[in-house]
């Protein structure tokens, strides 16, 4: 009897230990950035120096008198000229830390995964950045199951104002669209179970009156970008890994237009 109440205890651990979800770590965005730019310096030094002396003698005697005076100058000038001018273009590295909140919370929502905290990527902007594998070596990720690295494709922003047909008003419509690629490392293996490419958008669309423009919220739009790239992300690792269960509840409603604030401005 005690054997048996053993075998089924055991069966229960089994089985919540199979039941538990894989645990993942998210990083930040890596990202590499051309920057370029321009100098042009000039460097004017002048030097100059003067010297002048003078002597005078005078002989008065009983007998005879005389005087001599002598004189000098001389002037030194020294001009040191330099220009330069010169282009640079270099690669800057990082990371963007604004994006993953949601990209986790999203993860959880799902039901499939659980996600651990990654330790932050500190060493110096290098290429570095994207050897994923080394730092899951360094013990970078404790305790996770699979690391979901991304890495920016596109950062697109754009402020465009259009006319509203039929009336004297205008529509100014900041946005931002982000484009990520994403793998999914498992850290035992260093295998690749999912890859895929997601999209994040944001919008602040603002009716503007004539001798008026409007104050955009940057803040709704990175908002609105984080958050439909969290829900793009957890659904392609669902589908691609966990078996398609996830449904987004809170579908986004960036789109709509509104009045915002505004700055007049005299004619």
């Amino acid at each position: 009897m005690k054997l048996l109440r053993l075998l089924f205890l055991v069966s229960l651990l089994l089985g919540a230990f199979a039941a538990q979800a894989a645990k993942i770590a998210v990083t930040d965005l890596a990202y590499a950035e051309r920057v370029s730019g321009y100098f042009h310096l000039v460097d004017y030094h002048n030097k100059s120096s003067a010297r002048g002396s003078q002597s005078d003698r005078e002989r008065d005697s009983f007998e005879s008198s005389s005087a001599s005076s002598r004189s000098s100058y001389s002037e030194n000038s020294k001009t040191d000229y330099t220009e330069v001018e010169s282009s640079y273009s270099y690669i800057e590295y990082g990371e963007l830390r604004k994006f993953v909140g949601d990209i986790k919370g999203e993860i959880l929502r799902s039901g499939d995964f659980q996600v651990t905290q990654a330790k932050p990527y500190t060493a110096k902007g290098s290429e570095k950045v994207y050897d994923i594998i080394s730092r899951i070596k360094k013990g970078a990720y404790p305790g996770a199951d699979y690391v979901l690295f991304g890495t920016v494709s596109e950062l697109d922003f754009r402020d465009e104002v259009n006319p509203i047909i039929g009336t004297d008003t205008l529509s100014n419509t900041f946005s931002l669209m982000l484009v990520a690629e994403f793998s999914l490392i498992n850290t035992r293996t260093y295998e690749v179970k999912a890859a895929f490419s997601a999209t994040g958008e944001g919008q602040d669309v603002r009716v503007v009156t004539g001798g008026s423009r409007v104050v955009p919220s940057r803040g709704k739009v990175v908002s609105e970008v984080s958050k439909s790239l969290g829900i793009d992300v957890a659904r392609q690792i669902s589908e691609q890994l966990g078996g398609g269960s996830y449904r987004n509840a809170d579908p986004s409603t960036g789109s709509s237009m509104q009045e915002g604030e505004v700055i007049h401005f005299s004619q």
